[in-house]
């Protein structure tokens, strides 16, 4: 039987791209946690708007 194949795709983005600095804030939110509890379990999502960070 043959083995299906497999499409693999990835985007990248450059420096202050927002989608960038979402990435950057959300790792720096889960870097902080992890340092206060290891064992954390976290979620975190960040959105930019011109002027506001969500």
């Amino acid at each position: 039987m043959a083995s299906p194949s497999v499409l693999f795709t990835s985007e990248s983005v450059t420096e202050g791209h927002p989608d960038k600095m979402c990435d950057q804030i959300s790792d720096a939110v889960l870097d902080a946690l992890l340092e206060q509890d290891p064992m954390s379990r976290v979620a975190c999502e960040t959105a930019i708007k011109t002027g506001f960070v969500l």
